[in-house]
């Protein structure tokens, strides 16, 4: 039982995915003892993976897989495999390793529709679960990409298979996607790529103040993802409007 479990709502909330940008083992038992709950999805970020021994690894996967946390290697790994022509030792690598979850993207390198298509069915054959990536790592790559372009891109990883598709942000959330340079919500970017609906995105958002907006505007429901590993908790109280900026509104 929730300490102040009388306080609490019986209301659902959305995924959270939270970045590991290389935690040791007494780190991840730590991060599930105080928000393993409230954690839906963590991802191993860019190639941070491919630094550590494999033992390791196997070891940190199986405490979340043991939390009901499905860990996946970031999407940056996955289209360096795939421009290396290893994408089958890639998923036969992560299962190996104990990730139940593959991130299927084209930040940093040219992926073509077919190409991206086929990398998400195949990993759904797999047996993993499939999230997807839209968008570009640099920002002036990602500034060309108009709404209608990043709709279409969402729609086709659904239909490819894609259990869910993230809006890229990157670690700082500035100046990409949805956000402005000083990390402002986009509200014309915003309404464009969320008439496919909010469940089947998950909202890069790193910083306080998106996941604040975020939350008010789509509800507790909403996804959220790159949220650091000391603010996972605190991400949770907003959802729950036990913090000041969501006292009362949500």
């Amino acid at each position: 039982m929730l300490a102040f479990d009388f306080l609490n709502k019986d209301t659902p909330t959305g995924q959270t995915m939270v970045l590991d940008k290389g935690l040791g083992l007494n780190a991840v038992a730590d991060l599930i003892a105080t928000a393993g709950a409230s954690i839906d999805f963590v991802k191993f970020g860019w190639g941070t993976a491919a630094t550590m021994d494999r033992a390791l690894i196997q070891a940190k996967t199986a405490k979340y897989r043991a939390a009901g946390i499905i860990p996946y290697p970031g999407g940056t790994l996955l289209e360096i495999a795939n421009r290396a022509g290893q994408y089958t030792a890639f998923l036969a690598e992560a299962e190996a390793l104990g990730f139940t979850g593959i991130e299927v993207s084209d930040g940093s390198t040219e992926i073509d529709d077919a190409t991206r298509a086929a990398l998400i069915q195949q990993a759904r054959a797999a047996g993993f679960y499939v999230i997807t990536e839209v968008g570009k790592k640099n920002p002036a790559l990602d500034h060309q990409l108009s709404a209608e372009q990043r709709l279409a891109a969402i729609q086709a990883d659904l239909a490819a298979g894609a259990h869910y598709v993230i809006l890229e942000a990157r670690e700082a959330g500035k100046n990409i996607g949805i956000y402005d340079a000083s990390g402002a919500i986009i509200e014309d970017a915003l309404a464009a790529v969320a008439t496919i609906g909010p469940a089947h995105l998950i909202f890069e958002a790193p910083l306080k103040a998106q996941q604040v907006a975020l939350i008010l505007k789509f509800g507790p429901q909403v996804n959220l993802g790159n949220i650091a590993v000391d603010e996972a908790t605190a991400v949770e109280t907003l959802r729950r409007g036990l913090r000041g900026d969501t006292v009362g509104r949500v």
